[in-house]
């Protein structure tokens, strides 16, 4: 399947010439393009694309700006700078960019650069295998709660982690549902509460879920390569799967 990718530079000129260039390049899909940093964050968050090519001078949010927030929200793609100015190339490889690409674009250097990329995804399975591991090992198991406090109208309960079927967070509430319940927890985060429970059972599989592997009754394909998760609670609740973490699940489940 071709790399999906996004570009977004100020300038309309820049982005029509390399969305030309990439149109001749078979292993990428531009799947959409953005003028600043703001658009950058909001296509990332939207398409969750494998690839972003992203100029680094633009009004308002920065391209090095736009890496920050991206990685602080665990949703940065593999990233190439493209930008007439050569004196950012260090700071760009300390973000950890894939390639830093000088304007004029030369198709070759482009085809260099999509190919660094593709080599870069083919590997992330490995890598985050290899982080997963090492945060398991590091974290002590003190951390790691086997009693949740679960909020049930004016009961507090306490619940066994291995009960949690799936979390979810809406307007900054983190919701817990077991086989039986569902409340209120007092995690502020998703983010929070996946830290207090074991990483090879409870995965993030969206922005807004959380979801027990052990509590996934059936895995339906979704639009555009995704899947969609039927829970084992009494609704059955559905929930959607990311782009990214729908290839991570597949190759878990060997789909």
């Amino acid at each position: 399947m071709p790399i999906s990718c996004i570009i977004v530079d100020d300038e309309q000129p820049a982005l029509e010439e390399i969305n030309f260039l990439l149109e001749s390049i078979p292993e990428v899909k531009v799947i959409g393009q953005g003028r600043n940093g703001i658009e950058a964050i909001q296509l990332v968050e939207e398409l969750e694309p494998d690839l972003l090519f992203l100029d680094i001078e633009m009004p308002g949010l920065n391209g090095f700006k736009v890496v920050e927030k991206l990685a602080s929200k665990d949703e940065l793609p593999q990233v190439i700078f493209v930008t007439a100015y050569d004196q950012y190339a260090v700071q760009a490889f300390d973000v950890n960019a894939v390639d830093y690409i000088l304007k004029p674009i030369e198709k070759s250097r482009l085809e260099k650069a999509v190919q660094r990329a593709k080599k870069q995804l083919e590997s992330e399975t490995g890598r985050r295998s290899q982080l997963k591991n090492l945060i398991s090992l590091m974290a002590p198991a003190a951390q790691k709660k086997s009693k949740l406090l679960l909020k049930d109208k004016k009961r507090n309960l306490l619940i066994d982690s291995e009960e949690i079927v799936f979390a979810s967070v809406s307007d900054s509430v983190v919701h817990l549902s077991t086989l039986e319940m569902s409340g209120e927890t007092n995690f502020r985060t998703l983010e929070e509460l996946q830290a207090n429970l074991d990483p090879e059972i409870f995965w993030r599989v969206h922005r807004s879920f959380l979801v027990n592997l052990n509590k996934i009754k059936e895995v339906v394909p979704w639009f555009n390569r995704t899947l969609q998760l039927k829970m084992a609670d009494k609704k059955e609740t559905e929930i959607p799967v990311s782009r990214s973490h729908s290839r991570r699940l597949k190759e878990y489940l060997k789909l």
